[in-house]
């Protein structure tokens, strides 16, 4: 079948999350102008202010080495996240954007970025997920297997067993 979906923007989040040599904040404005409101909401949406807190005096103009290797798989994801968010897109899609983050801190990111009454409330959002426990809030649920797709009512949701959370 085919679904159309109205969006004139696009703005994607990867599982493997890309960073590039340059400051935290260059990484996630990816050459847009600061608007220092909305970084700030997507700093703390992302669970970012803590760690630039931690960064010191340089924050989130420290400089982050090439491919991030001097950050944590969790704080590549969030600020990966963080780019995704600040583009203020029409269309979301995120390929499991939590998989390298801590399960609790997982759950507080998706209920400020992704979830119902989040930062991306009101826009359109394609989750991929492994994490079955956020399934319960999606509007639309389709399982992909062997091939194959198809789309769940809320008690099928329920009983998807996860497959290695």
């Amino acid at each position: 079948g085919k679904s159309q979906i109205n969006a004139t923007s696009i703005s994607y989040a990867p599982q493997s999350a890309w960073i590039f040599a340059d400051t935290v904040r260059a990484n996630i404005l990816l050459g847009k102008p600061l608007d220092e409101e909305r970084y700030k909401n997507v700093i703390k949406a992302c669970c970012l202010d803590i760690d630039l807190q931690n960064f010191g005096e340089a924050g989130d103009l420290l400089m982050i080495g090439d491919k991030g290797v001097n950050l944590s798989g969790g704080q590549k994801a969030r600020i990966s996240l963080a780019r995704a968010l600040y583009a203020d897109a029409d269309l979301y899609l995120l390929d499991d954007p939590l998989a390298a983050v801590d399960p609790k801190v997982a759950k507080n990111i998706f209920d400020q970025c992704i979830g119902t009454s989040s930062f991306l409330r009101g826009k359109t959002r394609i989750l991929v997920t492994h994490q079955t426990h956020f399934l319960i809030e999606m509007d639309q649920t389709f399982l992909v297997e062997n091939g194959h797709i198809e789309e769940l009512n809320s008690e099928q949701q329920i009983t998807i067993q996860p497959l290695n959370e």
